[in-house]
């Protein structure tokens, strides 16, 4: 069972800044992309950002210029820096890895960390 242990939600105020911190195992990012998707309940889970582990990086038009994603090879850990927040980034953030099998593949997912701007 891989897990991806996301942490760093919590309450902030419209126009604040938050990080969220993903952590997973060493051999998750050697070869397929990780990324952030958020939910909120009763619609359908929207991917914020990804990263591949070339350093590339991808954001939904929602947060593209307030959002940054990175990866600490060292540490295995994925982030996801939230600046500029507005209320309508209320949202349990979902960590997420793929996996390649015959190609890459969203396959591994965290529980969510809540993030509620007011």
């Amino acid at each position: 069972h891989v897990q991806l242990v996301e942490s760093g939600g919590g309450s902030v105020q419209a126009g604040g800044s938050l990080r969220l911190s993903c952590t997973h195992p060493s051999y998750v990012f050697r070869k397929c992309p990780m990324g952030w998707y958020r939910q909120v309940p009763g619609t359908e889970r929207e991917l914020v950002s990804t990263i591949r582990p070339d350093g590339t990086t991808t954001y939904s038009d929602s947060v593209k210029g307030r959002f940054i994603i990175s990866h600490d090879n060292d540490k295995n850990t994925l982030y996801l820096q939230m600046n500029d927040v507005k209320t309508e980034d209320t949202a349990n953030y979902i960590c997420a890895a793929q996996r390649r099998l015959l190609s890459c593949a969203w396959y591994y997912w965290g529980q969510g960390t809540q993030v509620t701007v007011s």
